[in-house]
């Protein structure tokens, strides 16, 4: 090959290769960004150590059935499903739920951390014995119903918003250097035990505020007044002085009074 042969075959080349589109760079994996809009929230993720103290402070054990709405990049619910527990995340954000299913693949528990698209206002909540929710308190009033209609005794922990009007059954403060979104507040689903009930002749009739208790205590025509509390099933109600202590179930209520501990039971009046 002569000298001019080769310099025209290198032009040739060097046209080629121009004529050629440059190869596609690989698209990055979609990322969530703090700050960024959902359908009613913006998305501000809880800190790693604010997610494991929630779930402590709910107590979550693998016997659990653990839900959060609104659940973002699923770091809660991957969080619970390390620990054992089944869970499920309701977001309304596809990419979001595409991006916690990987997630939580990674994480090694596809089979424990499942996400579903939807509507937060409208999921199935019913087998939830631990809502973990991160959500402003408008978000919360909405769902208020729903969660007093759950089983009593389930959990609901929250990152620092609060239900209006409910007061937390326990609170923890995150120390160090925590600077926002500090405060866990868990609540217990109480029975619910506003009527009238029987007491032997005696009438005890009660009113509810979530989980608080009041009323009159009827006997030998007399009336005293009550006041008490729920823990989920568990209920104290003090009358005339005297402490009762119970467990709800249904329409029944039994335990205990008085320092000789004796027995109490009441049923629900028709």
């Amino acid at each position: 090959m002569t000298w001019i042969t080769s310099v025209a075959a290198m032009a040739f080349v060097l046209a080629f290769q121009q004529t050629q589109a440059p190869p596609t760079p690989t698209p990055k994996p979609w990322e969530p960004t703090s700050g960024m809009a959902g359908k009613d929230v913006v998305w501000v993720p809880s800190t790693p150590e604010m997610v494991e103290k929630m779930l402590d402070i709910a107590k979550v054990t693998p016997q659990d059935f653990v839900m959060d709405l609104g659940s973002g990049d699923g770091r809660m619910i991957i969080a619970a499903a390390r620990r054992g527990a089944n869970a499920l995340g309701v977001e309304y954000t596809p990419e979001m739920v595409e991006y916690s299913r990987r997630k939580a693949k990674e994480a090694g528990v596809p089979d424990k951390a499942q996400f579903i698209q939807g509507d937060m206002y409208v999921a199935d909540i019913s087998k939830a014995t631990v809502l973990a929710l991160f959500l402003l308190p408008h978000n919360l009033d909405k769902m208020k119903d729903k969660f007093l209609a759950l089983k009593p005794g389930s959990r609901i922990v929250l990152n620092t918003y609060e239900i209006s009007g409910w007061e937390g059954d326990e609170r923890y403060t995150m120390e160090g250097n925590c600077s926002s979104w500090c405060t866990v507040i868990l609540h217990y689903v109480p029975a619910q035990v506003a009527g009238t009930w029987r007491i032997g002749s005696n009438t005890l009739t009660l009113t509810q505020d979530f989980q608080m208790v009041s009323g009159d205590y009827a006997a030998g025509g007399s009336t005293s007044k009550v006041t008490g509390r729920l823990k989920g099933e568990d209920i104290t109600l003090t009358v005339g002085g005297v402490e009762y202590t119970g467990k709800v179930s249904g329409d029944r209520m039994q335990g205990t009074f008085g320092a000789d501990k004796r027995s109490w039971t009441a049923t629900r009046g028709r």
